[in-house]
């Protein structure tokens, strides 16, 4: 993934990563398709997740987390860490995240985790997604969210709190394989 300048504009950085990463960045897509090694799974483009997903990727701008599979779990700690607000899409498709990456990137995780416990995130400093973000500077939008700032040493509080939401996001990601399983036996 690339770095951001924090000079640049959030637009320019917007369609750098749009480029980076193969995206078209119309968010118009009718399915949305997730390529878990030979698999693909697909799942609706609602319009609840274009809600989110408009801010998520100007996260992955602010942060520098990647789009790699390691990359969308630390961004998920992070947004669960500093809350969705009221993007339930965001929700749904982080709380998986925490659990995937707890098994395969555990320190980055954590490490994300606690940061989005110290900083804080468009879900709650915009709102919603509004086209004057993106005329702001990538810099603008690190110091606005609190992500220029020193991550404090993970306290008790945190510790608590990464064990609730690993907990829950266990629960998220394997309740639906158990009810199946339960189903069929």
């Amino acid at each position: 993934m690339p770095t951001y300048e924090d000079a640049q504009s959030m637009f320019d950085a917007r369609q750098r990563y749009f480029a980076s990463n193969g995206f078209d960045g119309t968010y118009s897509e009718r399915w949305v398709k997730l390529k878990a090694g030979p698999i693909a799974l697909y799942f609706p483009n609602a319009p609840g997740r274009v809600r989110a997903v408009k801010l998520h990727d100007l996260h992955h701008i602010a942060t520098g987390y990647n789009t790699t599979w390691a990359g969308e779990a630390e961004i998920g700690a992070w947004e669960i860490a500093g809350g969705c607000g009221r993007f339930v899409w965001a929700w749904a498709l982080n709380l998986p995240a925490i659990a995937l990456g707890l098994a395969i990137a555990p320190r980055a995780v954590v490490h994300a985790f606690v940061r989005g416990r110290h900083s804080r995130n468009l879900y709650h400093a915009e709102g919603e997604f509004r086209e004057a973000l993106l005329r702001r500077s990538v810099g603008d939008v690190r110091h606005s969210l609190e992500l220029d700032q020193t991550i404090p040493p993970m306290r008790s509080a945190d510790v608590l709190a990464l064990v609730m939401w690993a907990t829950a996001s266990l629960a998220f990601s394997l309740g639906p394989l158990a009810a199946i399983v339960y189903a069929l036996w």
